[in-house]
């Protein structure tokens, strides 16, 4: 079982964050690994709201189908892996500090496969990937701003 835990402070208020991270189009703008992404279920987002994602990790292309399990508008959102080679699951906390937002993220998953194999690496490599893409999202919202 990996369990990876992260958090970022984006000088943005929380609408402007949570709006940017729920919309699925966003995706490969902040996220290294992340080639697309989709809504596939009609809009607005909500629990069982279903996404699919394409994603170069490790070397190899994954497809996944991402199914939401928490929605709270600018509070909360968390998915899970319905297919794809390695489950896993995320919950994204937004909370109001001052003028701006923290986001506290929490990825686990149970790799299997090649994935179980290099378990370690994989964590590692997933927090590494965590660590950057938040990053990149600050970034890029603060340049907005």
């Amino acid at each position: 079982m990996i369990k990876v835990e992260h958090s970022v402070t984006i000088d943005r208020p929380p609408s402007k964050v949570f709006a940017y991270v729920s919309d699925a189009a966003n995706l490969p703008e902040w996220q290294s690994t992340a080639l697309e992404a989709r809504w596939e279920t009609p809009e607005p987002i909500g629990v069982g709201s279903r996404a699919v994602e394409v994603r170069k990790f490790l070397g190899r292309r994954m497809e996944s189908t991402m199914e939401v399990t928490a929605f709270e508008q600018d509070r909360e959102l968390s998915f899970r892996v319905l297919d794809g080679p390695v489950p896993f699951e995320v919950t994204q906390k937004f909370e109001a500090v001052g003028g701006g937002t923290r986001i506290d993220v929490v990825l686990e998953g149970e790799p299997g496969g090649f994935f179980k194999l290099a378990e370690p690496l994989v964590a590692r490599a997933a927090k590494r990937q965590l660590e950057g893409d938040s990053a990149t999202m600050k970034d890029i919202l603060e340049a907005r701003g």
